[in-house]
């Protein structure tokens, strides 16, 4: 049996160490042929406009992370920049170093999540540890499409799921709050903060409540609601107007093309993946969760591409959490 210091020295291991040489082998052990993100020099001009310029976070790091990086790499020996420049350029570098660091801390804040109120199956921690990998993995995997933005906000949306559970079993107003100020940033990162609204409605809202007029949890997700449609609009209404809300129409091509049609039964089938794990109460949450989430859903299948994985990667990891956490009752009394 695992000491506290034993699982402590585990988890350095299993949180932070493995996960982040999985990541390595991502980003340098093979190329990308979907983006050419590692022979850019700087950040490309077309993350400043159409959808791209409003992830205003992940573009300001983009750039002055690749000027602090470039900084370092000239004040350092020449056979350093020799050596970085072989495997990349420095504003590919630059990217991987802001994505691993967001990773990391997606997998710190995966594993407290997984310790709230883990269901049966996860009562051990070596069962606790295998989920988290496989967490890991759908994350890792879908790297193929490598952007400046997806681990930035794979952290905040996590970050925003551990509070809502915390709220859920606790009802104190700071979770709440932190969870409204997590929608609010992380909509300037990637507008999947709205998931975070889906997924704290269906761990909230109760039919049967409702009926009894208890409408407490609608001034809850309108506080949500207002978080992300603020920073939405704002943004909207500053950046200048030559930046589209999205780049295209794919729904023709979203189910015609082989690959786009592979990519969607691989978020169906790791979709499905939760689902089955899911004990009677999680399969319900899950079923509330998908149909809060088909605004989503339905954008996804207008404007973006099945074939990018990583857009289903919050449905995927939402279905694993909602499958590991005993959902013992509905909100408190």
């Amino acid at each position: 049996m695992f000491t506290k210091l034993d699982e402590k020295k585990e988890g350095w291991l299993w949180i932070i160490i493995f996960p982040l040489l999985l990541f390595l082998i991502s980003y340098y052990g093979f190329e990308s042929s979907y983006v050419r993100l590692k022979s850019m020099e700087k950040a490309p001009d077309f993350m400043f406009s159409s959808v791209y310029a409003y992830r205003v976070i992940p573009n300001y790091l983009s750039v002055h992370v690749t000027e602090a990086f470039t900084a370092l790499v000239n004040a350092l020996p020449p056979f350093v920049r020799s050596f970085l420049l072989k495997n990349g350029s420095l504003f590919y570098h630059s990217i991987f170093l802001i994505n691993a660091a967001f990773f990391i801390l997606s997998s710190w804040v995966l594993d407290r999540i997984l310790k709230l109120e883990p269901a049966d199956l996860l009562s051990g921690p070596t069962v606790r540890r295998l989920i988290h990998l496989i967490c890991i993995f759908f994350l890792v995997i879908v790297q193929y499409v490598p952007t400046n933005c997806d681990s930035i906000a794979v952290f905040f949306y996590l970050w925003g799921l551990f509070f809502s559970l915390k709220y859920f079993k606790t009802q104190k107003s700071q979770d709440l709050i932190a969870i409204a100020l997590i929608i609010f940033v992380s909509t300037l990162v990637r507008e999947t903060a709205c998931l975070n609204i889906a997924f704290f409605a269906a761990i909230a809202v109760d039919v049967q409540w409702l009926k009894k007029g208890n409408y407490h949890i609608i001034k809850e997700l309108l506080l949500l609601v207002i978080a992300f449609i603020v920073p939405y609009a704002g943004l909207r209404m500053i950046i200048p107007q030559q930046a589209s809300f999205f780049e295209g129409i794919y729904l023709f091509k979203n189910f015609t093309s082989p690959y786009n049609l592979a990519g969607m039964l691989f978020g169906v089938i790791s979709i499905y993946f939760g689902y089955r794990m899911a004990d009677q109460m999680g399969k319900i949450v899950i079923k509330k969760y998908l149909f809060f989430s088909l605004p989503y859903l339905i954008m996804v299948a207008l404007v973006g591409l099945f074939w990018e994985t990583r857009l289903f990667i919050p449905l995927i990891l939402t279905g694993i959490i909602i499958a590991s956490y005993q959902f013992k009752k509905y909100r408190p009394q």
